[in-house]
């Protein structure tokens, strides 16, 4: 591993505090890896043998029923997954795939359970951290739950968003499919929505998507830092 990928991973919130040697002993034993887009990394079903760090690209964690399928969550650099299958020794409840060419350093799950009872540090990070993704869970929940189609378009596309010169840009950085999976609907409810969408000014071209009354996008969605912690 290049000294500049080390810097960034011992940079996140899981690893900041730990002991050095405690740090130099996971890296030591790590697997840095690049794997191309559309790789399965981890199969639902399957043991967590690895806590996986994306250093480079864009992974998706989904899930299967049947024949159907759905996104849960982009994961962008520099991010872990899935710590709490890892952590408890657990099969892993959902799948994770690249969704571009990809950087991934992969830390044995079980020298994440050991440095976990011997550097207080690391165990007082891994509990923060468990305690972020449960407060995401439930504003993901919440958004599902309490939202219309359309506000939660318009709150993904706020979230992802650039302003200048008063105009909001969007970029999608995957398949419009992932984006319907992602927020709950079907490719054809995405596309009726965006549509909905363009009373607000809005125009889509391609993967881009632009706002020329960011205002009006804000009323529709009614940001909420209970759900968006905005």
């Amino acid at each position: 591993m290049r000294p500049t990928d080390a810097h960034l991973v011992r940079a996140l919130p899981l690893f900041c505090d730990m002991a050095q040697p405690e740090f130099d002993a996971l890296m030591q034993a790590s697997y840095l890896q690049r794997f191309p887009a559309h790789v399965e990394l981890v199969a639902e079903g399957d043991s967590a043998d690895f806590l996986h760090v994306i250093v480079d690209g864009m992974v998706e964690l989904y899930a299967t029923h049947g024949d159907r399928e759905t996104s849960i969550v982009f994961l962008s650099p520099v991010s872990t997954f899935i710590l709490a299958a890892v952590l408890v020794d657990k099969i892993h409840l959902q799948s994770a795939r690249t969704l571009h060419a990809s950087r991934i350093l992969m830390i044995p799950a079980e020298l994440i359970r050991a440095v976990f009872q011997r550097d207080g540090a690391f165990a007082r990070a891994v509990v923060n951290e468990m305690a972020e993704r449960y407060r995401e869970v439930i504003r993901e929940l919440k958004d599902q739950k309490v939202r219309t189609g359309l506000e939660r378009l318009a709150g993904w596309i706020l979230r992802n968003a650039t302003v200048k010169d008063g105009i909001l840009t969007t970029l999608i950085p995957f398949e419009k499919g992932k984006l319907a999976s992602r927020l709950g609907m079907t490719r054809e409810n995405l596309s009726r929505t965006f549509v909905a969408l363009e009373s607000y000014d809005l125009t889509v071209t391609g993967r881009t998507i632009n706002c020329r009354d960011p205002a009006a996008l804000e009323s529709l969605a009614r940001l909420n830092r209970l759900i968006d912690e905005v």
